[in-house]
């Protein structure tokens, strides 16, 4: 090709665009992308939070705005180190399936409950506490009544039940936690609790480190919930009493990551591709504010409960004389009592993948939409607006 042609040529080829010079972001272009930690305040989820005296001691609990003479009331019991702001989004998507109204306590020694003795953790302490705040807070007679534990909180509504301190109960449903799993996991249930950070520099580090630890995968719902399990160190207040922040608050760079024991493996999902977090990284002493923020609750002073909380549960939830629904984050965690139960058909079960052991906050709608098929099925209540069963409990 002579040199003509080649001319000729480039002149008729479109213009190579120019590439813009990339620049260092600034502080300001950085915030953008970063994820924010501010957390929410529980009037953005509840309609009332309500003080319950019983004797001497004072329970803290959430109610839903539905009437419970629409529909059964759903008592919501945490995990052990959780509260009751744990239910915040799962109580949203629920009461919009079906009628109901939800009902979330901080249990003993958890959130803003205060008594006399916080250290006293037994099974059967923590049931009748429950019992006695819903006597206290329906003299005349308890309306239909569904428990709805996680973890602890599951072990504590079997027993509950076991111990037929509540009248008017007609569900049960536990999340994941079964006798087997939970046992073998308290050998190293210390290990765990070591390996969190012991105190945090703000509200939103707390929510950060929640996040990319894996204890919530949730952001929303770890926005609510974890100001619920940390307290100011000076005032020996709950991280609530401090919300809004000011605007000024801005989250801290982050800790070391752990694996709650308790978790029951998921299976991998090989279609999931996720852009991995960056560590979260303990703050330096020398660097903390005076104000810092521990946990509510000391659980490695708990362990003398341990046992008695999770010992003789799959028997024991196979025998109660209710409907029973078992949630779980993987199939693995169904210990040989419950499988043998399982096929006789004495329970229900859902399995949900991709989420964590705080099964209801990672995945509040299915878990609600889960537990509104249960209820639908077995009578106990009436859909609302246009919901359709997606997910039956097989």
């Amino acid at each position: 090709m002579s040199n003509l042609q080649k001319s000729i040529m480039k002149s008729r080829l479109p213009p190579i665009p120019s590439v813009p010079k990339v620049s260092r972001m600034d502080g300001s272009s950085r915030r953008m992308f970063q994820k924010d930690y501010t957390p929410k305040e529980w009037h953005e989820y509840f309609k009332e939070r309500q003080m319950v005296s019983v004797e001497d001691n004072t329970f803290c609990v959430y109610k839903s705005a539905e009437p419970v003479e629409k529909g059964p009331l759903i008592v919501l019991l945490h995990g052990g180190g959780f509260s009751a702001l744990t239910w915040a989004l799962f109580s949203t998507e629920i009461t919009s399936m079906i009628h109901c109204q939800c009902l979330a306590v901080d249990l003993r020694g958890h959130g803003e409950t205060e008594t006399t003795d916080d250290w006293d953790l037994s099974a059967t302490t923590l049931a009748t506490d429950v019992a006695k705040v819903i006597s206290t807070m329906y003299p005349e007679g308890n309306p239909p009544i569904i428990l709805v534990g996680h973890s602890m909180g599951g072990a504590i509504a079997a027993h509950l039940v076991h111990l037929n301190l509540v009248s008017n109960l007609i569900g049960l449903t536990v999340i994941d936690v079964v006798e087997g799993t939970a046992m073998e996991a308290l050998a190293s249930m210390q290990s765990f609790l070591r390996s969190r950070p012991s105190y945090f520099k703000s509200i939103p580090q707390a929510i950060e480190w929640s996040v990319r630890s894996g204890q919530i995968r949730n952001l929303e719902s770890a926005k609510v919930s974890m100001p619920g399990q940390i307290l100011n160190s000076e005032t020996n207040k709950l991280a609530t009493n401090e919300l809004p922040l000011p605007e000024s608050s801005e989250p801290q760079p982050a800790t070391r990551t752990f694996t709650n024991p308790l978790t029951i493996a998921e299976d991998p999902e090989s279609e999931v591709q996720e852009t991995p977090e960056p560590v979260f990284k303990q703050p330096q002493p020398d660097l903390l504010n005076a104000k810092k923020y521990i946990w509510r609750i000391d659980l490695s002073k708990s362990e003398k409960f341990w046992t008695g909380w999770f010992e003789g549960l799959s028997q024991k939830f196979l025998d109660l004389p209710v409907a029973k629904l078992l949630l779980l984050a993987s199939i693995d965690g169904l210990d040989r009592t419950l499988t043998v139960g399982q096929m006789q058909g004495k329970f229900q079960m859902q399995v949900l993948a991709r989420c964590g052991h705080a099964v209801h906050e990672d995945r509040p709608g299915e878990v609600a939409e889960v537990i509104a098929s249960y209820m639908i099925r077995n009578e106990f209540a009436q859909a609302c607006g246009d919901f359709v069963r997606h997910m039956p409990a097989c």
